[in-house]
């Protein structure tokens, strides 16, 4: 890449951005092997620390997994830093979602050495397995995501004022609750929250029934509240449905996102034929051009 159109960034060897096709892409064989190894490293990875917390099976392997964690925390420490190197902007990558997460993935390890127990926070390492979505090509169901995030977004004040609204109705049932239930002595009903809590339970339909009415009046009631539970459900499905149209309507379904990040600002999302970064015009891959 070079510096005629006033970029800040150096130009990198083929070699480099060859590695970091490789790395960060999954449209070459190469890159594709890399990232399905890098996910089973992070299955293992997971899987050890889970069998970490079984009694029987860490008492007899404990040397075993405390092996396996260090192998796997050094691999994905240089694979962290090799992704440093690779892109023309570090800091840019340190500071993504996914830089987040690579560092975050790695310094339970290390912290374990002076605070102990903190082994298990490696399962952050789970939230890496989210580039699947690129080895498998499956950017469209980013595309059905963004889609029904900006439903959500666009629906969060019509979702406020129902919550509002059951916020109002699960007290004014609790407060009912308390009185008709400790006038027939039942002891579940012994205060307004307890009793709240038992009508936010009782309207999500979930039912643990560790508390339940005994009079027929607090029967009726509960039934009621039972029946309005389906409501509950129904309301924000259909709110949220309707402003999922309304985003399909306005907004045409675009082609199959590719799995290709600009190594300049990490945007990734491009089109298929793009050949610059649509965020800060770079070349995508400055060595194929």
């Amino acid at each position: 890449m070079s510096k005629n159109q006033g970029n800040k960034y150096t130009t990198f060897s083929k070699s480099r951005e060859r590695l970091y096709e490789i790395i960060f892409e999954a449209d070459t064989k190469e890159g594709k092997l890399f990232d399905i190894a890098l996910l089973i490293f992070i299955l293992a990875s997971i899987i050890i620390v889970m069998l970490e917390t079984v009694p029987e099976l860490n008492e007899k392997y404990h040397d075993i997994f405390i092996t396996l964690e260090w192998i796997f925390t050094i691999f994905f420490t240089i694979e962290y830093f090799i992704r440093i190197y690779t892109v023309h902007s570090p800091k840019k990558y340190m500071t993504s979602f996914y830089g987040i997460v690579d560092l975050l993935s790695i310094l339970p390890t290390y912290i374990s050495i002076f605070l102990g127990g903190t082994q298990s926070l490696m399962v952050i390492r789970a939230l890496r397995l989210l580039r699947v979505f690129r080895i498998f090509k499956l950017g469209g169901f980013l595309f059905e995501g963004q889609i029904l995030i900006k439903a959500i977004k666009e629906s969060r004040d019509k979702l406020t004022v129902f919550m509002f609204f059951i916020l109002i109705l699960v007290s004014i049932f609790g407060s009912f609750m308390y009185l008709i239930e400790g006038a027939a002595g039942n002891e579940g009903f012994d205060s307004i929250p307890r009793s709240v809590y038992w009508a936010i339970v009782t309207l999500t339909t979930v039912g643990y029934g560790d508390i339940s009415p005994i009079s027929p009046l607090g029967q009726f009631i509960a039934a009621i509240i039972m029946i309005l539970g389906y409501a509950v459900i129904a309301v924000p499905t259909g709110i949220v449905s309707s402003e999922v149209a309304k985003v399909y309507r306005k907004k045409k379904k675009k082609e199959e996102i590719n799995t290709q990040v600009c190594s300049y600002c990490m945007q990734d999302e491009h089109d298929n034929d793009a050949i610059f970064c649509k965020t800060c015009g770079h070349i995508i891959h400055p060595f194929e051009h």
